[in-house]
């Protein structure tokens, strides 16, 4: 009754903001995402006779909605499995969390697996993406890993995550790691107040389709264009909702214009924003080395990643 699995956050390509069912964290439109490694989340779980569900993430225990997100997450394994035990879990990240890296797509992502391989449930990961979801909404992508598209749906089994590429196709990712603590879930319900939010639905259908063709040819370029404009877009409308948040910092800024710097002499790199201030500059792999020495003398701390795959069980248990 013990399973371990070990998952990578996600960069969006084109991202999703606002659900439609926050409960259940269905979103209003598809969205499409590109896992990245070598960051990832070590998720241990045992099913263990107690009187109280137990988390830790980091060494820090959760309490609070922190928990109550987990414990969704696990409540749908348990009714799957008919499993009653309550559990003990342990989670490790070899990255900083809540810094727009996408922590708690792969935490919630490797729990669910997880708690699948420990229970004995044999379900496919677009099964466990649907699951992961309950936790984060992005965690659904980050079962798929490498490039995946998140299909919004309507109803729970609807929702859910499949591969559009493997991690054979390889992009060069460099992180300009900004921190600047977010609250994603009171952002995702913000949005919905801007004059912008309708206008973007309008639009990401036809993007989502470019994104997927640009990814199937392997257009590395186009990808990276696409991702820059969706990005531009979502922060359009984060900081014109009701909280108008404005997530950047003055070395976000500095990022994109060193990019647009770099494009016009002629080394191809493209930024990229999840919700949050870090950076994401994605490129040609034989580029990485130059964009990231580009993205250093700014004073800034980077991440070297490159396209990482599904998440995994693992027999290396954290207990």
């Amino acid at each position: 009754m013990k399973g371990s699995a070990k998952a990578h956050p996600i960069q969006g390509l084109i991202k999703y903001h606002g659900l439609k069912d926050e409960v259940l964290r269905i979103p209003f439109h598809d969205s499409i995402s590109v896992a990245t490694s070598p960051t990832e989340s070590h998720t241990t779980i045992e099913f263990v006779s107690s009187d109280k569900d137990q988390a830790t993430v980091d060494g820090r225990m959760l309490s609070g909605r922190e928990l109550e997100r987990v414990v969704f997450v696990v409540d749908e394994v348990r009714r799957r499995s008919s499993v009653k035990d309550k559990f003990r879990m342990e989670s490790k990240n070899n990255f900083l969390s809540n810094v727009g890296l996408g922590a708690s797509a792969s935490g919630f992502a490797a729990l669910a697996v997880a708690a699948c391989e420990a229970t004995g449930l044999n379900l496919s990961l677009e099964q466990m993406s649907a699951i992961a979801r309950r936790g984060a909404g992005s965690a659904t992508r980050s079962v798929t890993g490498a490039f995946s598209r998140w299909k919004a749906g309507h109803e729970d089994e609807e929702s859910y995550s499949y591969q559009l590429m493997s991690e054979d196709f390889q992009i060069g990712i460099v992180v300009a790691l900004i921190p600047a603590f977010k609250f994603t879930e009171s952002a995702h319900r913000a949005v919905l107040g801007s004059p912008f939010f309708h206008s973007r639905l309008a639009y990401v259908h036809g993007a989502l389709a470019e994104m997927e063709s640009a990814i199937k040819k392997k257009d590395i370029d186009r990808i990276g264009l696409l991702a820059e404009k969706d990005s531009l877009i979502l922060h359009g409308i984060t900081m014109t909702g009701l909280d108008e948040m404005i997530l950047w910092r003055p070395e976000t800024v500095k990022v994109i214009l060193e990019v647009r710097r770099m494009r016009e002499e002629g080394l191809k790199a493209y930024f990229s924003i999840d919700t949050g201030a870090t950076v994401y500059v994605n490129t040609h792999p034989d580029l990485v080395v130059e964009v990231e020495e580009r993205i250093k003398k700014l004073g800034i701390e980077t991440i070297r990643c490159d396209v990482g795959g599904e998440t995994a069980p693992t027999d290396h248990h954290l207990f």
